[in-house]
């Protein structure tokens, strides 16, 4: 279809061709696509940091829910809110870094297209730029608090428990 279409518009092969045949364009776009592509690097190193903490919470809180339908659990049950609590900010963190992670595509696409579209497209690659710093400010910032949440000791665990289910039921009446 594509080829179709660049045979039917002579001019429009020609101003492509023009647009990307220069190797100093090309190695400039590759250049500017650099620090995205490490970016990206990095947060799929973040990202594999997080999902073994956000998969090491969910087995425990299925294990004390297996434990608790067995008819165990024991103390360890009442860390089930605290628990669900750090589950819930791993996975925040987790989707905003992915999140992030596709808008740095985004960024290297955005570069790359505009070699060969005549508009201006500066624009869009800083917004969606911003747009992953901020994903990545907030995912870290989640997984700050879910990393402090990891170091309480069984005990703060069970009293913050105490405190979620206490917020619950203040919220309900």
């Amino acid at each position: 279809m594509i080829v179709a279409i660049l045979a039917a518009d002579a001019d429009l092969t020609t101003t492509l061709i023009e647009r990307t045949s220069s190797t100093v364009r090309v190695q400039q776009i590759l250049q500017l696509s650099l620090a995205p592509v490490f970016l990206l690097a990095a947060i799929g190193a973040v990202l594999n940091v997080m999902n073994t903490r956000l998969i090491w919470i969910v087995e425990r809180v299925n294990r004390i829910e297996e434990a608790e339908d067995a008819g165990g659990g024991g103390r360890e049950s009442e860390e089930l809110p605290a628990l669900r609590q750090r589950r819930y900010l791993a996975q925040a963190a987790v989707n905003l870094s992915t999140a992030a992670a596709l808008t740095i595509c985004l960024v290297v696409a955005l570069l790359f297209i505009s070699a060969f579209i005549r508009p201006q497209i500066g624009t869009w690659v800083a917004a969606a730029w911003i747009v992953t710093m901020a994903q990545l400010v907030v995912a870290l910032l989640l997984f700050l608090l879910e990393t402090r949440a990891a170091i309480t000791s069984p005990r703060e665990r069970r009293q913050i428990s105490r405190d979620i289910l206490k917020r619950r039921r203040d919220r309900r009446d």
